[in-house]
């Protein structure tokens, strides 16, 4: 059965459709091209504030590109506004995941935010695309010494010495990482490197890092001293230089450099830790819970900052927060007398009475464990 010819003015209707619906397409395409080329023209000449608009009108049009988000979000970065930016290369890569430039400029993000712990999955992955990135490995290691992995670090980039050859970052990441860990004979080679490049901050930090290992305290302090006076902006110069004046008992010239070491990163470990110890001390208990709860935030399995943080829960009547933080640190560490003595208390005030007798019972066995001990070593000849 033969179909009817379509009549000329429908085919004529047909054809006016189709085009109409071409037309409307192809300006759709060529708006985004000139927009995104609008606005690379814009960053490139310095207009961050017009390159933010122009990509945010190209992405109504395309909302998924990935070139456009990146781009945002590298424009974000230049204004410091670094959550917006996070936003913009977590939304790249969910287009392109395995974009690892994008990948790279997020973890860069996380980093400059001071937020080490976001950054380090981020780096792993892109070195695990790109395993001869030599900034990568750096600020990944920037990233373990933050956050208290020292041997990470170690790991990370002793193996690695051909790929740096002279480089100073990398004597002075090793170097920091095996000192803190208590490796003085391998850390000096990377002091004696840095020294060998002129006197500086970094080598006078590694310097007093040596000295605060092996409890010199008074040549520490002259060395962070010295350290903080020619680079005050350093990180963790001002935390170190604090941590020698606290040993020497100077108590209010160390809350000073801890204070300062926050002006340059809100986010050190050591500072924010002091800081929650000496406030928890003169009862300034809002500001002692900020700062801890900053530190347990840098390094979350830290047990100083996990234990003066119950503590002070303790102090201010949050009894059954501080039971359950006392009780995950009594499993991972049975042997602390004192968190067995805090869990006493705790229970005692919540009439868990059993729970309690439980706690001091431990408490008379690793006493007395701990004096048998004492009297074995007086007894040898």
């Amino acid at each position: 059965m033969k179909r009817a010819p379509i009549a000329p003015f429908l085919l004529f209707f047909l054809l006016v459709l189709a085009d109409s619906r071409l037309a409307a397409q192809q300006p759709k395409a060529q708006s985004f091209e000139q927009l995104f080329t609008r606005a690379v023209e814009l960053q490139q000449a310095g207009d961050l504030l017009g390159a933010i608009d122009t990509y945010k009108a190209a992405l109504t049009i395309v909302p998924g590109n990935a070139d456009a988000l990146s781009n945002l979000g590298a424009a974000y970065v230049r204004l410091g506004q670094y959550a917006e930016a996070i936003a913009q290369y977590e939304a790249a890569l969910k287009t392109e995941p395995l974009n690892h430039v994008v990948r790279l400029n997020l973890a860069l993000a996380f980093y400059k935010s001071a937020r080490p712990n976001d950054a380090i999955p981020q780096l792993r992955r892109v070195l695990a695309a790109s395993p001869e990135s030599p900034n990568a490995y750096l600020i990944l290691a920037d990233c373990y010494l933050q956050t208290g992995q020292e041997q990470e670090v170690v790991t990370l980039l002793q193996p690695r010495e051909q790929m740096f050859g002279a480089d100073l970052a990398y004597a002075y990441l090793l170097g920091t990482a095996l000192l803190h860990a208590g490796n003085s004979r391998d850390g000096q080679k990377y002091v004696d490197r840095i020294f060998g490049a002129g006197d500086s901050a970094e080598a006078r930090l590694l310097m007093g890092i040596a000295h605060l290992g092996s409890k010199d305290f008074p040549a520490a302090k002259i060395e962070l001293e010295r350290a903080v006076k020619l680079n005050p902006k350093l990180p963790t110069a001002h935390s170190l230089y604090g941590r020698s004046l606290l040993a020497l008992g100077e108590a209010e010239a160390a809350e000073r450099a801890f204070r300062r070491e926050l002006e340059v990163n809100i986010n050190d470990y050591e500072a924010n830790l002091q800081l929650g110890h000496l406030r928890r001390g003169n009862q300034r208990f809002d500001e002692a819970s900020v700062y801890l709860e900053r530190a347990l935030g840098i390094r979350p399995r830290d047990l100083t900052a996990r234990k003066l943080l119950a503590d002070l829960r303790l102090q201010t009547g949050k009894t059954e927060e501080a039971v359950q933080m006392l009780e995950t640190i009594a499993e991972e560490a049975p042997d602390l007398v004192e968190v067995h003595v805090q869990l006493a208390t705790g229970y005692n005030r919540l009439k868990r009475t059993e729970d309690a007798r439980r706690h001091k019972e431990i408490v008379d066995r690793l006493n007395a464990d701990a004096a048998a001990k004492q009297r074995g070593k007086g007894s040898r000849p």
